[in-house]
C-alpha cells in the first residue's frame, strides 16, 4: 500500500469498489480506500498514466455549438460561472497587480473569456491540445497546452492561479501546488476548488455521489485535507466557500440522474434529435433547480458538495 498523500501513513482499508458511472469509458472496477490514520480517500492502485488517459474522452470540456440547445447551455454556463468570477475578482481586487491570472485546467476557455470581459488579463493552461485550441477558437482566450510543473512561464509571472476541479485528478497534487507557489508573485493568490468528501451529498449517496467521478478522481478531499496540503506547499488560507452555483446543485442532479447530464450525454455520443436534446436539457435543468434548496442548506452548514479556497502565498 502506498503512503498517504496527507499524513504519510501506509495503513488503509478498502471502502468500496466502483466503475465509471458517468461517461461509461470502462467497465473495470476500481478500489477506493480510506487512510487508516487521517481518513483521506483515494483510488488504489492508481491507474498508470497511459491507462488513465483512456478514461478522459476527447471532448471532456464545454465547447459551444450553433444549435438552440448549445446556445441555451452556454447561456446557463455563463450564468452559473458568475459565482466563480465573483470569488476570483474579490481575491484579485485588493492586490492592484498588473500581472495576469493563470487558469489551470481551463478547458474550452469560457472562464478565461469572462474574466477578460471584466478587465482581468487571463491565460489558460490545459493538458489537452484540443481544449487549448477550443479556447483560442471559440472564446478568443489565450491558452497553453502543458502541465503546470512544465509550463513555459517565469517564476512570479502571475498575480493569481486558479485550479477549479484540478487537484483531484492529479497523481500527486503537491506537484501542482509547489509549481503554483513558484509561479505566483509575492503575496499572489491561489484559488482552489475540489469536491467535498465531507458533504451531505457524499454521506447520503456514497459511491453514487457525482463528486467521486471514478476513475478520473484519484483523491477525495475534505477541507482539512486540502488545507494541510496548502500549508505544506507554503500557502496560508484566507477564505473558504462551500457553495458553487455551477457545481453543487448540478452535482446532486447528476448523482440522481446521470443519464440526463448534458455533458455526459455528449461525451457518450447519445443519438438525439435537436428537439430530444433540448427537452432532456430542460428536464435536467429542472432537476438542478429542484436540487438548489438542499445544496444551499448543506453549504450553510459548511458541508457543501464543493470547497473553494483562497490561499495567499507566504
Amino acid at each position: 500500500m502506498s503512503a498517504c498523500l496527507v499524513c504519510g501513513s501506509d495503513r488503509a482499508s478498502r471502502l468500496f469498489r466502483a466503475s465509471d458511472r458517468l461517461y461509461h469509458t470502462t467497465t473495470k472496477k476500481f478500489d477506493v480506500v480510506r487512510c487508516g490514520d487521517c481518513g483521506l480517500l483515494r483510488l488504489h492502485p492508481q491507474p498508470p498514466a497511459e491507462e488513465l488517459r483512456l478514461y478522459y474522452p476527447s471532448n471532456y470540456w464545454f465547447s459551444p455549438g450553433e444549435n438552440a440547445a448549445s446556445r441555451l447551455e452556454e447561456a446557463y454556463r455563463r450564468l452559473v460561472l458568475r459565482d466563480h468570477i465573483r470569488f476570483t475578482r474579490q481575491a484579485l481586487r485588493p492586490m492592484h497587480s498588473k500581472r495576469p491570472l493563470l487558469d489551470t485546467g481551463s478547458g474550452g476557455g469560457l472562464f478565461l473569456r469572462m474574466m477578460r470581459e471584466h478587465g482581468f488579463p487571463a491565460v489558460g493552461l490545459d493538458f489537452s491540445p484540443e481544449a487549448a485550441g477550443a479556447a483560442w477558437r471559440h472564446q478568443n482566450a489565450p491558452s497553453v497546452c502543458s502541465t503546470l510543473d512544465c509550463a513555459p512561464f517565469a517564476p512570479g509571472a502571475f498575480s493569481a492561479i486558479t485550479m477549479f476541479h484540478v487537484l483531484e485528478h492529479l497523481p500527486d497534487p503537491r506537484v501542482y501546488l509547489r509549481a503554483a507557489h513558484r509561479l505566483l508573485e509575492s503575496d499572489g493568490r491561489l484559488i482552489v476548488q475540489v469536491p467535498n468528501r465531507a458533504s451531505w451529498q457524499f454521506r447520503l449517496l456514497g459511491r453514487a455521489w457525482n463528486g467521486m467521478d471514478i476513475p478520473r478522481h484519484l483523491f477525495d478531499f475534505r477541507s482539512l485535507d486540502l488545507e494541510k496540503l496548502l500549508e505544506c506547499a507554503g500557502f496560508e488560507v484566507v477564505r473558504r466557500k462551500y457553495f458553487s452555483l455551477r457545481d453543487n446543485p448540478a452535482g446532486l442532479a447528476t448523482s440522481i440522474a446521470p443519464f440526463l447530464d448534458p455533458m455526459a450525454r455528449r461525451v457518450r455520443g447519445a443519438a438525439e434529435s435537436g428537439a430530444e436534446r433540448l427537452s432532456k436539457d430542460l428536464l435536467y435543468f429542472a432537476l438542478v433547480l429542484g436540487s438548489l434548496p438542499f445544496a444551499a442548506a448543506e453549504a450553510a452548514c459548511r458541508a457543501g458538495s464543493t470547497i473553494m479556497i483562497e490561499a495567499r502565498k507566504q
